[in-house]
């Protein structure tokens, strides 16, 4: 966990980052590495992590 970035921030980094395609997967995620999953609620804002999920091609063939 890098004390410097919010649950927030590493949620984004890790959506854009294309190894994830659901937002399950990504708050398992952001949640081992040791942030809490308090800041990751709500509809808007799943809607835009899922968004950059799918734009970065996870699971592409």
């Amino acid at each position: 966990m890098d004390q410097n970035k919010t649950a927030l921030e590493r949620a984004f980094e890790l959506a854009r980052s294309g190894r994830f395609s659901s937002l399950t997967e990504l708050k398992r995620a952001v949640s081992l590495e040791g942030y809490l999953l308090s800041q990751l609620e709500g509809r808007s804002l799943a809607r835009q992590l899922g968004a950059l999920m799918k734009a970065s091609g996870a699971n592409r063939t």
